[in-house]
């Protein structure tokens, strides 16, 4: 008989076990770093970086894919409440055109790092390593499932930036940026063909199926 999985099956939240052994080695200040909108039309890219506490009691922290808005937003409070210190980096899309998305997202993510007060004894980066950090420093393949530092980074940065969209969306309501946040929905794509680019547009992102379309 096939089995199938309960739908009230309580998620597994990221756990601390890389931060731990990482205090054992001596490290007090670890940061976890992450960021949102790398696939996005429209909109900044955002990147997070959380330092957490030992004895924060923040439970429940994974993933921001993995979260309902509600749980978003009530963990966001949360984290800001609770965690040592937090930062946020952002490359705008004229920044993502003229750099790519790849190298605008490191950007961001090293200018989060920055900005932490005091800075990070070491950082845990989702899937990549941040250049010219000068930070000791760790790619974690599915951080944002793994490190509670990095989910808490995700939660941060995709609250930050959806905030942002929807501050978009009420300057310029015909794109609907409050309902997909810059991805590439039907409705985005359809609202690009009908009235074009907007400034918060990265045009280097233009879908190829619309290729000529779009002005």
């Amino acid at each position: 008989m096939r089995r199938t999985r309960s739908r009230g099956r309580a998620r597994p939240g990221a756990r601390r076990t890389v931060e731990n052994e990482l205090r054992r080695f001596g490290f007090a200040r670890i940061a976890g770093v992450d960021e949102v909108g790398r696939g996005c039309l429209a909109g900044p890219v955002v990147a997070a970086a959380v330092v957490l506490g030992p004895g924060d009691g923040l439970t429940g922290l994974r993933d921001s894919k993995l979260l309902t808005s509600v749980e978003r937003e009530r963990l966001y409070d949360e984290i800001v409440a609770c965690c040592v210190a937090w930062a946020i980096g952002m490359r705008e899309p004229e920044e993502i055109d003229r750099l790519n998305i790849h190298h605008a997202s490191l950007e961001a993510m090293r200018d989060a790092v920055g900005k932490l007060t005091p800075l990070p004894d070491f950082v845990l980066v989702d899937a990549f390593r941040i250049p010219r950090l000068f930070i000791p420093q760790r790619g974690v393949v599915g951080g944002d499932r793994r490190c509670a530092g990095i989910a808490a980074a995700s939660i941060i940065a995709k609250v930050t930036r959806d905030r942002r969209m929807i501050r978009l969306h009420e300057t310029d309501p015909r794109y609907g940026f409050d309902r997909h946040k810059g991805y590439a929905t039907a409705d985005h794509v359809a609202a690009m063909v009908q009235h074009g680019y907007s400034p918060a547009h990265r045009r280097s992102f233009r879908p190829s199926s619309l290729f000529d379309t779009i002005e």
